[in-house]
């Protein structure tokens, strides 16, 4: 039995930023219980740069409209045998039904899993702190998909910081000034009385290590990453979720 018999394709809709392609791929990996490299999750990646700023198009609302260079490159993901589209980029997902309405395959969507995720861990109540892009909170994505299971959502008090972080880490991801901003944020979040952190921008997964270990979390990478590996059809590797996801 061939390969793609046995396991479904997932296309990536990458370049946002291609640090965190990367790790969004190395994540599979990780989750994948494999022997052999047929073993593994097959996936189709376009690692586009060239996708027009999210930043620019939501909150400085002066750029270019990244829908329509993601509906092509979901196109082109399907014509080349993916199966199901995923995306690493969390601010991106505000232009999920462009995507959507572009293919005919499923669109693993990261917010909505993410929220489900949350919503399924044993909470003692149901608060939320958003370690995320400015963008993401001017969309209120996460709002919606967390309204629909009944967690409320925080946000650190200084958005300007978290993109200055961001930024950072697009330039230099070993940064520490981002680390030590993502570290303060989290620890405000926690004194503002959240019950669990939620790492919703993929260059802060890749320096979630700033955030104390003590510190419950979900990283939306790991959700879509699981996502990916059951939707292929590869047997999962079996994980010790404890305090992080």
């Amino acid at each position: 039995m061939s390969l793609e018999q046995t396991k479904r394709r997932v296309g990536i809709l990458g370049g946002m930023g291609p640090e965190a392609t990367v790790l969004l791929m190395r994540r599979v990996i990780d989750l994948t219980s494999a022997c052999d490299d047929s073993d593994h999750v097959p996936l189709i990646v376009d690692n586009n740069t060239e996708v027009p700023s999210r930043i620019k198009a939501i909150v400085e609302k002066n750029g270019a409209d990244p829908a329509p260079v993601l509906a092509t490159m979901a196109r082109n993901l399907e014509a080349c045998g993916a199966k199901a589209l995923a995306m690493p980029c969390n601010t991106a997902h505000h232009y999920a039904s462009f995507i959507e309405g572009a293919v005919h395959i499923p669109f693993l969507n990261m917010i909505e899993m993410s929220a489900q995720r949350v919503s399924a861990m044993t909470l003692t109540k149901t608060r939320v702190g958003l370690l995320a892009s400015p963008a993401v909170q001017s969309t209120g994505i996460f709002d919606r998909a967390f309204s629909r299971v009944q967690i409320e959502t925080l946000y650190p008090g200084d958005p300007g910081q978290m993109l200055d972080a961001i930024r950072c880490v697009k330039v230099d991801s070993a940064d520490r000034t981002a680390r030590q901003t993502l570290d303060r944020a989290a620890r405000e979040l926690m004194d503002n009385g959240a019950d669990v952190l939620l790492v919703a921008c993929s260059e802060l997964s890749i320096i979630a290590d700033a955030i104390p270990n003590s510190f419950p979390r979900v990283d939306t990478i790991d959700v879509l990453a699981k996502g990916i590996v059951e939707f292929s059809g590869a047997k999962l590797r079996a994980v010790d979720e404890g305090q992080v996801m």
